[in-house]
């Protein structure tokens, strides 16, 4: 059994985890709800109506939030030449092929956050998906992290761009920012990760999409989302939910 401190104790009886929350009451309390002497990075969890069982229904994409994350990525990219140059020049902080390709594999060295591909290069990257791939740093297509147009890609990643991707009962983690951001600067990350995620809603899933909704900082309680709260706020800014 895990025993919680007096800390964490402390900040859980600001929230009522029967209650879900407006979307600016949570984004309040989150921001009160941390104890912990760094500044805490905000997660979004996500129960999704799908059925990860089936390719069709899996979800796998990535955007770029409105106020970053609060913090400094570090990019490698995979490219040889001209492209080799502009990742350079666009701020990548590791460019190169097979002496990267060869420090990987063999000092198991992953001192990066985003891996970034061209296309003409993945047959020799494609060597390290058994390294890469269960960390998340395997570049893929799918989030566009392989690429001929590297610089825009290490702009984006620069800039705190979040790749979405389901677990396998159907959850989605990610990061929406950090508990310094404040209120309102949180509020514009998390409805903008919930109107993308919501345009990413596979066809061939049926029924109710957004099950439940929370958020957490690093070290604090979960802290539930009101579903109907989020959509309302999303159609007061004319999106569509």
């Amino acid at each position: 059994m895990t025993t919680r401190g007096k800390k964490y104790i402390d900040v859980s009886g600001k929230v009522d985890s029967r209650k879900e929350y407006t979307v600016d009451e949570a984004m309040e309390l989150v921001a009160q709800a941390h104890y912990a002497k760094f500044d805490e990075t905000v997660d979004i969890a996500v129960n999704l109506g799908i059925d990860p069982r089936h390719a069709n229904q899996q979800i796998r994409s990535a955007l770029v939030l409105p106020h970053g994350l609060g913090k400094k990525m570090t990019v490698l990219v995979f490219a040889t030449d001209d492209k080799a140059v502009e990742a350079k020049d666009a701020g990548a902080d590791y460019v190169g092929l097979e002496d990267i390709v060869e420090k990987i594999s063999k000092e198991n060295w992953l001192d990066f956050d985003v891996a970034i591909a061209t296309p003409d290069v993945m047959s020799k990257v494609g060597r390290l998906g058994k390294v890469l791939g269960p960390r998340g740093l395997m570049p893929s297509p799918k989030v566009g992290t392989v690429t001929s147009d590297v610089a825009n890609m290490v702009k984006e990643s620069k800039a705190g761009r979040v790749e979405i991707r389901n677990d396998k009962s159907g959850v989605i983690h990610a990061p929406v920012g950090k508990v310094s951001f404040g209120k309102q600067n949180l509020k514009e990350n998390f409805l903008a990760f919930m109107s993308f995620l919501i345009k990413e809603k596979p066809v061939a899933s049926k029924g109710v999409f957004l099950k439940r909704v929370s958020v957490s900082a690093t070290m604090g309680p979960g802290i539930g989302v009101s579903v109907p709260d989020i959509r309302n706020e999303l159609k007061s800014m004319g999106i569509a939910a």
